[in-house]
């Protein structure tokens, strides 16, 4: 009896016990297991240990319980805010049963967590960035590069047919007439790496190279995406300890654009290396046998601008995330006057993708969208779906009296000149005696604005175009009168 009581109490002590390697997460309809995985070591009334989830990292802060039912707080910094993650879990037999919240008032997420050998998940060990030196330019992005990003409106749904039909409506809606040449995978393409270390692509993406030519033939070019982290935004394989050895994958596939996300770095390096982390991508690619332009984003940290060229970088984004919204776009646009001296051929700003044609604005409010970014000498990648894109939206998007704005050859980023309350006036600088005048009503309701040349510091011009009606303005000598829509733009052309 007091050997059953001993061996009974021995089980269910071990049962009781959450110290272990546990993950959770099966293989997708992609084909890849995005785990979480949960390092735990209970330490008496305690638990502590670690948390992997996509590209974050967390260190367990807080708990309370036990196997019979406990919480788990944990955190880890997120450039200069903390980012945290709560878990409320049991131990049910030999799984874990957890749940977690986005906010407070979302609907619990439930997952189970099995067991699995230490070690498997770990955060792979720190490689030390090499040292900084400059990266010779590629000779790319003369212009703003122009294009299309499956991001904005398909997220983890894109695949080889949607980018096919993008390549299709792009030269069918006259858009790579326009100048729209990229077409753009973003995040989960990412496949596993095979014995060799060589990335694949995964199930939604058969035959990289095959859509690369489809692409090609259509007189168009391939972008990809990934990460200098282990993990991209997303959890899928990042080029961390691959750099060299994906670039010349990616050249062999025939890609033509690289948009290289942060996300998962930041766990295993901090701003200041940031530099010489994007410098070893750089690299890379001057060496993967093929021109590939390259993109950076990671949301404008570091006065990425100051340093963008050095590491080989055609552009840098300045910002984070774009949202389909007017706050969002306001908010990012109107935000990038000081950075027009770092603009330049080859060399560009970058307040993300374009939303025109989302849903999220009116027509208005994306005519603004398009003349800021245009103003800014932006990259001009769409984000919507171009199959089924109104001709009021394709008219926005292949304005080419606009794009030339964009494309203005003498590449100098446009700036705030005037403001009075929700009105303001950008000038740009263009190639010969032309510049570029944007008149804003960021108000909600239409307003008159006079536009005193001599307050922009011009010479009353001799002509002026408008650019989205396409007709002459009526000079009026030292001034002009602009009837401008509320969330609206007059844009002018005047030489």
């Amino acid at each position: 009896m007091k050997l059953f009581l001993v061996f009974f109490c021995a089980a269910a002590c071990f049962a009781a016990d959450l110290t272990g390697n546990w993950a959770s997460g099966n293989a997708g309809a992609d084909g890849v297991a995005r785990k979480v995985y949960f390092e735990l070591k209970q330490d008496g009334a305690r638990i502590i240990g670690h948390i992997r989830s996509t590209q974050f990292y967390y260190t367990i802060k807080e708990s309370t319980g036990d196997a019979s039912g406990f919480t788990l707080t944990a955190g880890m910094m997120d450039g200069k805010s903390e980012r945290t993650v709560r878990y409320e879990g049991k131990l049910e037999g030999e799984e874990l049963h957890l749940g977690t919240r986005r906010n407070a008032t979302a609907p619990l997420s439930q997952l189970v967590a099995r067991r699995v050998p230490d070690g498997e998940g770990a955060y792979p060990a720190r490689i030390p960035p090499p040292a900084l030196h400059k990266v010779p330019a590629n000779g790319l992005a003369k212009a703003p590069p122009m294009g299309w990003n499956s991001w904005n409106k398909f997220a983890g749904r894109v695949d080889d047919k949607s980018v096919r039909d993008m390549a299709d409506a792009i030269v069918s809606s006259g858009m790579r007439d326009a100048g729209y040449v990229y077409v753009n995978i973003d995040d989960t393409w990412e496949g596993e790496r095979d014995a060799k270390g060589n990335i694949t692509s995964n199930k939604k993406f058969p035959d990289m190279r095959a859509l690369a030519d489809y692409v090609h033939g259509k007189g168009l070019k391939l972008g990809i995406y990934s990460s200098p982290g282990p993990n991209t935004c997303a959890g899928y394989e990042g080029s961390y300890g691959h750099e060299e050895q994906d670039a010349k994958i990616w050249a062999a596939w025939g890609i033509d654009y690289l948009k290289y996300d942060w996300c998962g770095a930041r766990n295993l390096y901090t701003d200041d290396e940031m530099q010489a982390v994007y410098q070893k991508m750089g690299d890379a690619l001057r060496v993967a046998g093929r021109p590939i332009l390259y993109s950076l984003c990671q949301y404008g940290r570091a006065d990425v601008w100051k340093w963008g060229p050095e590491v080989g970088g055609n552009a840098w984004r300045t910002t984070g995330d774009i949202k389909d919204t007017w706050d969002s776009m306001t908010n990012i646009g109107f935000k990038q006057n000081e950075l027009a001296q770092w603009a330049a051929p080859g060399h560009w700003n970058d307040p993300d993708m374009l939303e025109i044609g989302n849903g999220g604005m009116n027509d208005d409010e994306y005519r603004t969208h398009m003349s800021l970014w245009s103003m800014l000498a932006a990259p001009l990648l769409a984000g919507n779906d171009l199959r089924s894109a109104s001709p009021g939206i394709l008219a926005i998007l292949t304005n080419r009296d606009v794009i030339a704005i964009d494309q203005d050859k003498d590449g100098k980023q446009g700036h705030r000149a005037w403001k009075s309350g929700d009105q303001e006036i950008w000038v740009r600088e263009l190639l010969g005696d032309d510049r570029a005048v944007a008149i804003f009503n960021r108000g909600a309701e239409k307003s008159e604005v006079k536009v005193k040349w001599g307050e922009l510091e011009m010479r009353a011009p001799a002509k002026a175009m408008n650019l989205w009606s396409h007709q002459d303005e009526k000079l009026q000598g030292a001034e002009l009168t602009a009837s401008v829509p509320a969330h609206g733009v007059v844009l002018l052309r005047v030489h």
